[in-house]
């Protein structure tokens, strides 16, 4: 079976499941299956697959067709200027989270040595984008998730920054350690009776922990919050990212805890999406 054939076929079936996306997601996948890049798929439309390329190929589209998300199939995702490794074990990053990373990136432009902190770092889209543009800054990231930090470190040795980031198994109600310039964030936020809304491919598959914020969708917030007043330097900056409706629930807490609001920040659509505070 050549290329075109296979693309076709698999394009269909994944129609039928109500995948939007089918035609892109058949180029990724088979690019993985043949250890390949998309141009080099569409530039050979008529070369024959191996058994091993086409059956290897059939799994990854029958994985698909169950609503997995293509990250966690091929196992990365593009963030900011970087790939990273992702696995369920954390949330995919996504191009909204951007705005953390080039407001970061704006707001310290003229610092030489900044010393930052990621609350729930995840993969370590995030802070391990921004030490990629600043090389002199040094990050800590904490994540209550063994296999958080396992994904995260993978990631930093191959982007090089492993020796400027330390990684910690840690709640933030436990965690102590430093004063730090900059607190960056992207905590649970979303309401637990509105998880069920959410669609297949991110409820069925990415991690809970990293997805519900409690029943107002404020409690990992409240913590983060609460606990970067001890830990943050006077005049440090809090950069959060927030559901759309929070911005007046967040001041609320950021003022009540010696912050003031400096900007709020809005995604693509034209949500607010992230905000942005100084510890008085």
């Amino acid at each position: 079976m050549n290329i075109l054939f296979a693309m076709n076929k698999a394009n269909k079936f994944l129609n039928t499941k109500g995948i939007i996306s089918s035609r892109l997601d058949c180029e990724i996948l088979l690019s993985k299956a043949t250890q390949s890049n998309r141009s080099e798929i569409l530039l050979n439309l008529d070369r024959e697959l191996s058994k091993k390329e086409l059956d290897y190929f059939e799994n990854l589209v029958e994985q698909r067709s169950k609503k997995k998300p293509i990250a966690y199939i091929i196992g990365k995702k593009e963030f900011w200027k970087n790939e990273f490794y992702v696995s369920e074990d954390v949330l995919i990053p996504r191009p909204d989270t951007e705005l953390i990373v080039h407001k970061v990136l704006e707001i310290t432009k003229k610092r030489t040595n900044l010393n930052i902190l990621d609350i729930g770092v995840g993969s370590g889209c995030i802070i391990l984008s921004i030490l990629k543009e600043r090389s002199k800054f040094k990050g800590t990231g904490i994540d209550i998730s063994k296999k958080s930090i396992n994904i995260c470190r993978i990631n930093s040795d191959n982007l090089g920054i492993i020796n400027r980031l330390k990684l910690f198994k840690s709640d933030i109600d436990n965690f102590k350690y430093g004063k730090y310039d900059l607190i960056i964030s992207n905590p649970p936020y979303i309401k637990k009776f509105d998880l069920k809304n959410l669609d297949k491919d991110v409820i069925g598959f990415e991690p809970k922990l990293a997805l519900d914020g409690g029943l107002d969708g404020l409690s990992g917030i409240r913590k983060v919050i609460n606990n970067s007043t001890k830990l943050i330097k006077r005049k440090g900056a809090l950069v959060l990212e927030i559901g759309f409706d929070q911005a007046d629930k967040v001041k609320e807490i950021l003022r009540g805890n010696g912050f003031y609001i400096k900007e709020i920040l809005k995604d693509l659509a034209n949500n607010n999406r992230c905000i942005v505070s100084i510890k008085i």
